[in-house]
């Protein structure tokens, strides 16, 4: 992404859905499986809103500091406002930029970034690394098959996501499936005891909750229609796709789920 309008979800909501789907609980069981500990310099990278990275910065005190990053002018500009404080502050970048004006980190946090960054990613981990300091930590998280999960989905819709997805990373340089890639990019740049986890991410059963729903119509109304799909599956083109989707998704019936992949490396305490 060369500008914030290049980002896939870029919308006018995109602020209330990040923070509405954020789940601290879910956050703050992965920041401290990952190793963050009090006293901690940490990098949010990508942030976008902030509501992470002050979950993060509360996690690291008493004594840390925090710094969010997001390309957006608009939600570095809503994070400052909203969440910024003494020790913590948001700076707007590229992250496909070398970024080592921003200083050093003890941990840096990269979540449900990279998967909008397919051909960049392992050049975005590279970036990051060099702002690690010696012993450091940086966990990566994101997710595989992602929004590709739903039991008995009849077969034309099925058709019909397997089709936007293809779009979208042909078009749009998203990657459904890069949680399974980030093992080997903390083994490929020379990381020590990495450490993965698996875990549900998207578990949605039962009656649709006011928080999904939100979520995944702004997917339809974003996403999908950015990727251009022509929708051979459907007479009535997205109209009637979009339909299909949302009373599926509203059945309480449905099973959807998306495996959340975790993955942490230290950085050896003498540098390559």
């Amino acid at each position: 992404m060369e500008n914030a309008s290049d980002y896939l979800m870029e919308n006018k909501d995109e602020i209330e859905r990040l923070e509405r789907k954020t789940d601290r609980a879910a956050l703050e069981r992965q920041a401290a499986w990952a190793g963050l500990q009090p006293g901690m310099r940490v990098g949010d990278m990508g942030c976008g809103p902030g509501i992470t990275t002050r979950f993060l910065f509360e996690m690291a005190q008493p004594g840390g500091t925090a710094v969010g990053v997001d390309l957006s002018a608009e939600r570095i500009a809503h994070a400052t406002g909203k969440y910024g404080a003494d020790g913590l502050k948001f700076v707007r970048h590229n992250l496909v930029k070398p970024i080592t004006e921003l200083g050093s980190f003890d941990f840096i946090w990269a979540r449900f970034m990279l998967e909008y960054n397919r051909s960049r990613a392992f050049q975005i981990v590279q970036n990051l690394t060099r702002i690690l300091n010696p012993g450091g930590i940086l966990c990566l998280i994101d997710l595989d098959y992602n929004c590709l999960n739903h039991f008995e989905m009849p077969e034309r819709l099925m058709s019909a996501l397997r089709g936007i997805t293809r779009r979208l990373e042909e078009t749009a340089d998203f990657d459904p499936y890069v949680g399974v890639r980030l093992y080997s990019f903390l083994y490929d740049l020379g990381f020590e005891a990495i450490d993965m986890m698996m875990s549900p991410h998207h578990l949605i059963f039962g009656p649709l909750q006011e928080v999904d729903a939100f979520n995944w119509t702004k997917k339809l109304e974003v996403a999908v229609v950015r990727s251009g799909y022509d929708f051979p599956e459907f007479a009535g083109g997205y109209r009637e796709f979009a339909e299909a989707f949302q009373k599926f998704f509203a059945d309480p019936r449905r099973f959807t789920y998306t495996p959340l992949i975790a993955c942490r490396g230290r950085w050896p305490k003498a540098r390559l």
